[in-house]
């Protein structure tokens, strides 16, 4: 079954993306950029397997030279039946689709467990779209070098995958978000809630997977035993599931489970006829859905509408309580990124008071523009705990980080110093002028349950009114002092408009 055209040597990091992102570079022009991802990940994959499958064949077969007991022993990671390796797919002259589909299927059957459908549902055999030429094409390019776990350890393959799905992200424009979340954010998120070994982390809109291999990663920076961990995910669109799967085993993750479909209608992970429960849930919701089973939410039979029915226009508040309802009672955490009208629509002012009330409000910190694709909004952060640190309880910090931002080219990104004083303020939890200020839970009730960071943060130059020059319009309206509260509710219905048109250009769930 070995790969014999191939090189074996050991490729550096950029190397490796640069060839990687060769095979997106064939298909330019042929197909659309958002598609490109369908095709050249599960190639990949695929590659991947039946490299590593060579690698452990050779080395059982040189300690015993029994072929039987090699192939048994190269079976062992994952089995990869007769004729649905790599080299049997290269020799292919025709009808190269199929074969690559019959191939994938048998390996997804001989691996149910950790395989099944992993390798996603692109018309292969559309040669309209895909002929046999680019699809030779694509094969022999992967076929130029070796995948095996000597020449790309899994976290350098790991981290070019993640390249690659940036690379797809920055190139498909308006379809990024979708299975993207800017990871400079998702390691900050990450490190405030500080997952630990043993415990259960899931995200309820998985995307690529990259908040739950952002959680593994940093239980090794620590030292802890990343094997201990249970990893979950669900995702409405199967192909980004499939990309999310493929992204887990290519960074050596061997436990995980990733779901598909709508996780407000039909949750994935139950136990004992209940939602199962997690310590640590990192997520990025579909920002104000308006197509949802509202109905149905209102008699949910999982009684995850204990603060309210939000909106038809906006299901927001329907992924907070579902992520609340799937914390772990005595040591849940979270952090969910959200649009800013979150903190003080409001339709939602009597979920939001509610929330306060049960003291799970732990942080509310505020991102600056362009950390996301196709779309100049801030968002921001709230992390919720099920039960506080005594020192924390009935208070709430707020953290204005719009300025902790750079900039290079099309993107925005938090740098390691950014990180560093947001996560210094958010375990300092105290008052900082003009970036952090806590306040008590009957503050933030007595104005109506607002939590908009503007009127808990001054900043140190903002005129004494609390009118805040530039940024972002509803946090400054949302500033202004209790006077201007019946202008703010008469505005409200303009700018929930407003943010529906920028919200539309992300995709759903």
């Amino acid at each position: 079954m070995a790969d014999q055209g191939a090189g074996t040597q050991h490729l550096g990091q950029q190397a490796l993306e640069s060839y990687l992102w060769g095979a997106a570079n064939l298909l330019r022009g042929l197909i659309d950029a958002g598609d490109y991802k369908q095709y050249v990940f599960p190639l990949l994959f695929f590659k991947r397997l039946s490299d590593v499958w060579d690698e452990d064949y050779r080395k059982a077969l040189d300690e015993t030279g029994d072929r039987g007991y090699a192939a048994a022993t190269a079976n062992d990671r994952f089995t990869i039946p007769p004729g649905a390796h790599w080299t049997d797919v290269r020799s292919v002259a025709r009808d190269v689709g199929r074969a690559l589909l019959t191939a994938f299927r048998t390996i997804e059957a001989a691996n149910p467990d950790r395989l099944a459908g992993v390798f996603g549902n692109a018309p292969w055999t559309d040669k309209a779209q895909m002929p046999d030429p680019t699809l030779k094409n694509l094969i022999e390019h992967f076929s130029r070098h070796t995948l095996s776990l000597a020449a790309v350890p899994e976290d350098e393959l790991g981290n070019a995958y993640e390249y690659l799905i940036k690379q797809f992200a920055d190139d498909s424009g308006h379809t990024a978000q979708e299975f993207y979340t800017n990871r400079t954010l998702v390691h900050l998120m990450t490190k405030m809630l500080q997952p630990q070994a043993g415990e259960r982390i899931y995200d309820p809109t998985a995307g690529t997977g990259g908040m739950l291999i952002s959680a593994l990663a940093e239980v090794r920076r620590n030292g802890d035993d990343a094997r201990t961990l249970g990893l979950y995910g669900q995702e409405l669109i199967a192909t980004t599931a499939s990309v999310a799967r493929m992204n887990l085993v290519l960074h050596g993750i061997d436990d995980f489970h990733v779901a598909v479909g709508n996780v407000l209608s039909e949750p994935a992970f139950v136990e004992r006829d209940r939602l199962m429960t997690f310590d640590v849930i990192l997520a990025n919701p579909p920002y104000s859905i308006r197509t949802w089973n509202r109905a149905k939410w209102s008699n949910d039979p999982w009684s995850r509408n204990n603060l309210g029915t939000p909106p038809q226009g906006r299901a927001d508040y329907a992924f907070l309580q579902h992520i609340l309802k799937s914390l772990d009672p005595r040591t849940g955490r979270c952090a969910i990124l959200f649009p800013h009208g979150v903190l003080f629509r409001q339709d939602e002012a009597a979920m939001r008071r509610a929330l306060i009330e049960r003291d799970l409000v732990e942080c509310v910190f505020g991102l600056g523009p362009n950390l996301f694709y196709n779309s100049p909004m801030e968002a921001c952060v709230v992390v919720c705990r099920t039960r506080k640190p005594s020192d924390r309880r009935g208070r709430i910090l707020f953290i204005d980080a719009v300025g902790e931002v750079a900039r290079e080219r099309a993107q925005s990104f938090l740098t390691p110093e950014h990180q560093k004083r947001i996560l210094t303020a958010y375990e300092t939890f105290a008052d900082e002028p003009g970036f952090a200020a806590v306040a008590s839970n009957a503050d933030v009730l007595a104005n109506e349950g607002n939590l908009s960071i503007p009127r808990y943060v001054r900043r140190i130059d903002e005129p004494d009114d609390g009118a805040r020059a530039g940024g972002d319009l509803r946090q400054t309206w949302a500033g202004f002092d209790a006077g201007t509260a019946a202008f703010w509710r008469e505005t409200d219905s303009v700018l929930d408009m407003v943010e529906r048109v920028v919200a539309e250009t992300r995709p759903g769930e």
